[in-house]
């Protein structure tokens, strides 16, 4: 009885976005759980040991792309803008922008609470005269920006090329809502991964040491901690592959043998070889991102990549709506 109590007090207190995606996902077929729903403090840390693999090269390469194009920046941000970055996490990459256009404040969102409040206070620490206002929000999901940076210009930040996450629909749905958040006239600093090699692609998601597998392995253990499953961890493990079709990297879970299990009192089987979809990274060519970034309202105004042409960056502005030429 006790140990019901419990787990009846765990689920009761559980984000309730999470228990409908993850038992709807569990419920569809073919089986899918959002990545969002990675982020628990756990996936947070692992996310970041990730970022810092020799095989996971965006992290690296995008930060290699915004300390060259500083400079530029600097003279094209609008000046005593607030910088609004989408899925904050760490803020690794965050000093070298802030550095580089000075702005007025920084606003982070990110669905990770405690690690959100930990990386604002050493950027509150490192930049002393910066205003900076966290923002605990999943930002697919409506939100108001801080009253005390509603009538300073914007500059979103989205790195790490996190759009590639979304299928095309959703993308160009929350690039509008990007649009009607910053408002008109903001602009858009946004990274998006490139088309390249499997050879290069699919060791960045499925590493020799194992990090990646530990961190798509701890969306179960989060579902077993809040949501009192009984998923058996041994049973799954993890799968990245290339979707030539679709463009992108797929993660995936995979039962290695028949199993049963229940989550928030419904039960659940699946049969070896049956996989739980977890995540995407969709690559672009560079006409592929400009073309989706303006069907979310988005015009390109400057571009940058690395030499090898692994990683962009886009700078867009939300310009007027033209209705016809």
């Amino acid at each position: 009885m006790l140990k019901q109590e419990i787990e009846d007090g765990q689920t009761s207190l559980a984000d309730p976005f999470f228990r409908a995606d993850v038992l709807d996902g569990l419920a569809r077929r073919p089986r899918a759980i959002p990545a969002r729903w990675f982020y628990d403090r756990r996936g947070s840390e692992l996310f970041e040991a990730i970022t810092a693999l020799p095989e996971y090269y965006p992290t690296r390469t995008e930060t290699a792309l915004l300390m060259q194009v500083g400079p530029q920046l600097g003279a094209l941000a609008a000046p005593n803008a607030a910088v609004v970055e989408f899925g904050s996490g760490s803020s690794t990459k965050t000093p070298i922008l802030l550095r580089a256009i000075n702005p007025a404040a920084y606003v982070p969102i990110d669905i990770s609470g405690d690690f959100l409040r930990e990386s604002a206070r050493g950027l509150a620490e490192a930049f002393p005269g910066l205003p900076v206002h966290p923002v605990e929000a999943d930002f697919l999901r409506p939100m108001p920006l801080p009253e005390m940076v509603a009538d300073l210009p914007k500059l979103g930040f989205f790195p790490g090329s996190t759009i590639g996450n979304m299928t095309a629909y959703h993308a160009v749905d929350l690039l509008r809502a990007m649009r009607q958040w910053l408002g008109e006239g903001a602009r858009l600093l946004i990274g998006m991964d490139r088309v390249k090699s499997t050879d290069i692609l699919i060791p960045a998601y499925d590493d020799a040491q194992g990090v990646t597998a530990a961190f798509n392995l701890n969306l179960l253990e989060r579902i077993n901690r809040e949501l009192a499953g009984t998923i058996p961890i041994d049973a799954f493990r993890h799968r990245a592959i290339w979707n030539a079709n679709a463009t992108r990297v797929e993660m995936h879970l995979e039962a290695q043998r028949d199993v049963a299990f229940s989550v928030d009192g419904r039960d659940f089987s699946m049969a070896a070889g049956e996989t739980i979809h977890t995540e995407n990274s969709h690559k672009y060519g560079p006409n592929g991102g400009r073309m989706l970034l303006r069907a979310g309202g988005w015009t390109p105004i400057s571009e940058w990549t690395d030499p090898q042409g692994w990683f962009g960056l886009m700078l867009c502005e939300a310009q007027p709506i033209r209705m016809a030429p």
